[in-house]
């Protein structure tokens, strides 16, 4: 249960190396998070970030999950769950791909949105399913403002987050007066290790600031948080360009 200052009190990582989902499990720690199960493969990646996050006081869990493994997300999650209540879920998993490839590749395209869109279907059902049995606790999704609008530039990444974004939604509502809550978290371009190399637009954040709105968010038990907060009214004014016009921008 959150504390009486409305700080959870453990988060599960589905997505565990994410940059994003890490700086977010850093800033929970310090305002006095206690446990933290990170979720992911099987890697070295994977024990290091818990091995940091131990270091600043936490109790911190390590599973095995994989997104493209829905089988096995209800037995895997199921015990987790098992042992105690979970506050926030922070779904962060997802892969960007290669646009060009990808065009080329359909095997390629398939697997950014059975990653982005698929997994995340079954593991939110899943957590969501927990939440609202034990009668509290936010699951919190990361979405994208690619997700507004398809762009040429990156169409497919971008339609796998707006059927992630669009579920989301869908799910709050359905869990809407069950104590449970969902916030989509919707960033522009993130400094991360996958965008690097990208050519960087206006508006780039950092995981950092994402985190910082998340907790906000969860502080307020916000259903939408845009990171930055400008990019709502961006993000307006480019879904209601007529298509043609749309076309034709840099985008």
């Amino acid at each position: 249960m959150k504390d009486a200052f409305g700080i959870p009190q453990s988060l599960l990582v589905l997505g565990g190396t994410s940059e994003i989902a890490l700086a977010t499990a850093r800033r929970l720690i310090a305002r006095r998070t206690r446990t933290v199960w990170l979720a992911g493969r099987p890697t070295a990646a994977l024990e290091t970030a818990a091995s940091e996050l131990r270091t600043l006081g936490a109790d911190v869990h390590t599973v095995t999950f994989d997104a493209l493994d829905p089988d096995a997300h209800e037995a895997v999650l199921g015990k987790v769950f098992a042992e105690g209540d979970i506050d926030v879920v922070l779904l962060a998993f997802g892969i960007l791909g290669d646009q060009s490839r990808d065009e080329r590749q359909p095997v390629s395209a398939v697997r950014v949105a059975q990653t982005n869109y698929t997994g995340a279907v079954s593991a939110g059902l899943v957590s969501a399913r927990a939440l609202q049995a034990q009668g509290h606790g936010s699951l919190v999704v990361l979405s994208s403002v690619a997700g507004e609008r398809a762009r040429r530039s990156d169409f497919i990444y971008g339609s796998s987050k707006a059927g992630l974004d669009a579920f989301a939604q869908g799910l709050g509502d359905a869990l809407h007066g069950t104590g449970a809550h969902v916030m989509v978290v919707r960033p522009g371009f993130v400094r991360t290790k996958m965008t690097a190399g990208l050519e960087e637009p206006p508006l780039a954040t950092t995981p950092e600031a994402v985190a910082t709105a998340i907790e906000l968010g969860l502080r307020r038990r916000s259903e939408t948080v845009w990171v930055p907060g400008s990019l709502q009214a961006v993000m307006s004014a480019l879904r209601h360009l007529p298509r043609g016009v749309f076309r034709r921008l840099p985008v």
